[in-house]
């Protein structure tokens, strides 16, 4: 980034036994008077990796965009030793509580999760109200249910032959803090927005892969209709004739983003 010439803070803050990272991109001119963009990644996230997801096409649309990493995710993981919590409204407050320190305190802001992000960022707009939007991409109403088949899975040896699968339950050991499978899936319980959602008053934009390998799709609905105290509730679903059908639209990035920043003019402009 600093090679390209890209505009970029980054930083490091204090939390629980270790640190969080962020990094902040500001917008072209007038980027203050616009929402400010919040992104976090999800399983296997790395901060850096965020750049290429969405600040780039948020920056040519004059956004400010805040990234950043919280326990279980990059660097926080790999340099401190932080591992996944479900109470998400924790790190990203804290995030937010420096920004606004460090900065100013917009007047909106949109936080946007991708991948086991569309369970962290909806369960910090639950908690947080200064977030004015938010956007699960992909939308992740409950982890556990997806723990359950992934542990399935792994009573089958032939399915264990696949690398995807071996690397998602060993990544959920890592990531989670835990030594065996059974104690993963108990860990993974806890994260579901069943008893949160209807706590979030943002607006809140769901999208949706038709064949996400992930996440079943009719786990937006499951969230749309708990989202009862919402300003308003979308939902995006893209099928497999638009190309952005699976896990987070892969390979229809321009298309998420069309849906994403034309719910940003309706909604906050």
């Amino acid at each position: 980034m600093k090679l390209t010439g890209i505009v970029h803070e980054r930083f490091t803050i204090p939390y629980e036994t270790g640190c969080l990272r962020g990094i902040f991109y500001p917008g072209p001119d007038g980027w203050q008077k616009k929402p400010l963009v919040v992104l976090v990644g999800g399983y296997d996230s790395t901060l850096e990796e965020l750049y290429f997801v969405l600040v780039k096409a948020a920056h040519d649309r004059g956004y400010g965009v805040l990234t950043y990493e919280g326990p279980g995710q990059g660097g926080v993981l790999r340099e401190y030793g932080l591992t996944f919590t479900p109470e998400w409204e924790k790190p990203t407050s804290a995030i937010l509580d420096h920004f606004e320190a460090t900065g100013f305190r917009p007047e909106k802001t949109v936080l946007v999760g991708m991948s086991m992000g569309g369970y962290l960022a909806p369960r910090a707009a639950a908690f947080d109200t200064r977030i004015t939007g938010v956007v699960a991409y992909d939308v992740l109403f409950d982890m556990g249910s997806i723990a359950d088949r992934y542990a399935a899975l792994a009573l089958n040896p032939a399915a264990m032959k696949n690398p995807d699968l071996v690397w998602a339950l060993d990544n959920a050991c890592w990531t989670l803090g835990v030594s065996t499978l059974p104690e993963a899936v108990a860990a993974m319980r806890p994260y579901t927005l069943r008893d949160v959602a209807g706590r979030i008053t943002a607006d809140v934009l769901i999208l949706v892969g038709e064949h996400d390998h992930f996440i079943p799709a009719s786990q937006a609905e499951d969230f749309g209709k708990t989202c009862t105290a919402a300003r308003s509730v979308e939902t995006v679903t893209f099928n497999t004739l638009s190309g952005g059908a699976e896990h987070c639209q892969l390979g229809a990035q321009t298309l998420w983003h069309a849906a994403f920043f034309s719910w940003m003019v309706r909604r906050f402009s």
